[in-house]
């Protein structure tokens, strides 16, 4: 199952990224990756990483961490990350990615945390957690969603409870993070067309250099990759829809179809196809109701 769909051509490596009908707000990405590296993003959700084999190493606003069989990597949403193999061999891994939602009602209903949950720590040596997060997996491809999401719940709820915290509020209370955010609500409403740092400025009244430095410091990427990353997170929805590949790359903004597949693929870690494929085929499995 593991090799139906290829995240890349390059030898020894490959991916699947699917959802399952049973288990609402999951995406799980099961891969093995020599030579592919995820270039720095963020995702509106959660990340629960667990290697299987080899190393990987993981760039974080706080520095670069290493993941080995037995740990598990935590990244709350919207924080800035890259990714690459650790050693020559690669590294294998079962990642799951639930939904800020998700998390936040299991929180409530197994945990004493109040507000936004989220996790103080970025790595942990918890190898039963690792194991659950694989069971997880197990689960799905073996079409038993009771088990996946008794086991999601189980395996959240414990790293919450030894793990978790309540977030801060994100508060916008400078100039410079209101003019961040006016500036992300103009490139995501021009995302097909969107005007050159010059021109957003001084559409906001600011230096290019202003802007730059505050974009940066409330989301911690510049506004060209955070405009990449936005756009692969609309192509994500349009190819779920069902759109093919190249008509979600000029409705994003990219130039053509190689530009999405390879932003895409660097940022989700299969290619667009790959992706619409997996989504039709889970939507198709929900509708018969059946795996």
């Amino acid at each position: 199952m593991e090799k139906r769909a290829t995240a890349t051509s390059r030898k020894g490596e490959w991916a699947r990224h699917w959802q399952h009908p049973g288990v609402p707000g999951l995406d799980l990405l099961r891969a093995r990756y020599v030579r592919h590296s995820f270039t720095r993003h963020t995702h509106e959700g959660f990340v629960f990483g667990a290697v299987r084999l080899g190393i990987e190493d993981v760039r974080m606003p706080g520095g670069l961490i290493r993941a080995v069989p037995g740990s598990v990597v935590m990244i709350n949403p919207e924080v800035p990350h890259s990714a690459h193999a650790g050693v020559p061999e690669g590294w294998s891994y079962a990642t799951l990615y639930p939904s800020a939602g998700l998390i936040a009602g299991i929180a409530d209903d197994m945990t004493t945390l109040r507000g936004t949950a989220g996790f103080a720590e970025t790595i942990v040596e918890d190898a039963y957690a690792s194991q659950l997060i694989c069971e997880v997996h197990r689960a799905t491809d073996e079409g038993n969603a009771l088990a996946a999401d008794s086991l999601l719940r189980i395996a959240v709820a414990r790293m919450l409870r030894r793990y978790g915290q309540s977030l801060p509020a994100r508060n916008p209370a400078t100039g410079g993070a209101r003019t961040a955010q006016l500036a992300r609500d103009v490139l995501e409403a021009r995302m097909a067309d969107p005007p050159s740092l010059d021109e957003l400025a001084r559409e906001l009244g600011s230096s290019p250099f202003a802007l730059l430095r505050a974009f940066k410091a409330a989301y911690g990427l510049p506004p060209h990759t955070w405009l990449t990353d936005a756009r692969v997170r609309r192509a994500r929805v349009l190819l779920e829809s069902g759109t093919a590949p190249a008509d979600a790359a000029v409705a994003v903004g990219f130039t053509d179809q190689p530009h999405l597949n390879r932003h895409f693929t660097r940022i989700v870690g299969v290619p667009p196809g790959a992706y619409r494929r997996e989504r039709a085929r889970t939507y198709k499995t929900g509708e018969r109701g059946a795996p």
